[in-house]
């Protein structure tokens, strides 16, 4: 049985003897554009570097595009006995879908180390009042892009740990 586990190669992503922390924090983010490409450059900058901001000297940098849309199904009551639409004045379900295209090269040789491509979906309420219904696409866009980042730095790290 010993034999079997010698050869196994299961360590610990964030351990401390594996050295990735210390390569997360070592990676640039490059400038994205549109408000949700910033949310999500600024949340992998904080969770790559554990709040320290970006590196001085970068060893390794990743190049993120990001794309968002959102989508609604108003409901709509309609009564077969009397053939009348009842108006429904309550909040309707929507989503928010966000992908995010990422390259990872190391600094020093222009290397890509790591190429993909991510989706998320955030659900959210939508009001019938429009500056809610804005402010709760908002919110749902900034919550997919934290688990967006999340999923991209998680992937870095698993790349930058071998």
């Amino acid at each position: 049985m010993a034999g079997l586990l010698a050869g196994c190669q299961v360590r610990p992503l964030y351990g401390e003897a594996s050295g990735t922390k210390e390569r997360l924090a070592a990676v640039s983010v490059s400038e994205t554009g549109g408000r949700v490409g910033q949310e999500v450059r600024n949340q992998l900058i904080f969770l790559m570097s554990g709040g320290a901001g970006e590196p001085t000297t970068a060893q390794y940098n990743v190049k993120v595009s990001v794309s968002s849309s959102a989508t609604s199904t108003e409901v709509q009551n309609y009564d077969l006995t009397t053939r009348a639409n009842n108006n429904y004045d309550g909040p309707y379900p929507g989503r928010v879908v966000m992908s995010g295209q990422y390259v990872l090269t190391r600094v020093s040789d222009g290397q890509i180390l790591r190429s993909a491509r991510r989706s998320v979906t955030a659900q959210v309420d939508l009001p019938q009042q429009e500056f809610a219904k804005i402010r709760a696409t908002r919110d749902a866009e900034n919550r997919a892009a934290r688990e967006l980042a999340e999923i991209i730095r998680t992937d870095i790290a698993a790349t930058l740990g071998r």
